[in-house]
């Protein structure tokens, strides 16, 4: 009787370590599968961020290069009203400078 109840005890530890044997495959598949979904989303979101990030640097060459010949004349019509509003405060201020060089000039100190 003892054997028996003893060989009956070893079978419902066998027993419960298959079981427990079975509960962590199943949970290390599940773990896995989810792994590689997610691993499937974060590469799907990368494309999706590399695609829209080289779409906008398109655009932004094709705005800057695009139209050359515009920039090109814009940056000339820009560059001359600065060259003009120098020449004018130039021209305002002149008299005033040579005025104060000639009273430094003409001064005598001791």
């Amino acid at each position: 009787m003892e054997a028996s109840r003893g060989q009956n005890g070893i079978q419902q530890l066998l027993a419960a370590e298959q079981e427990a044997q079975h509960i962590v495959n199943t949970a290390r598949n599940a773990k896995m599968a989810r792994l590689k979904q997610a691993k499937e989303e974060a590469e799907k979101e990368i494309a999706e961020y590399r695609a829209h990030v080289e779409y906008e640097f398109q655009k932004k060459v094709a705005e800057s290069s695009g139209d050359s010949g515009a920039n090109v004349k814009r940056l000339e019509l820009e560059t001359d009203a600065k060259i003009n509003h120098l020449k004018n405060e130039a021209a305002r201020i002149s008299h005033d400078v040579v005025q104060m060089l000639l009273k430094h000039v003409t001064t005598v100190r001791n």
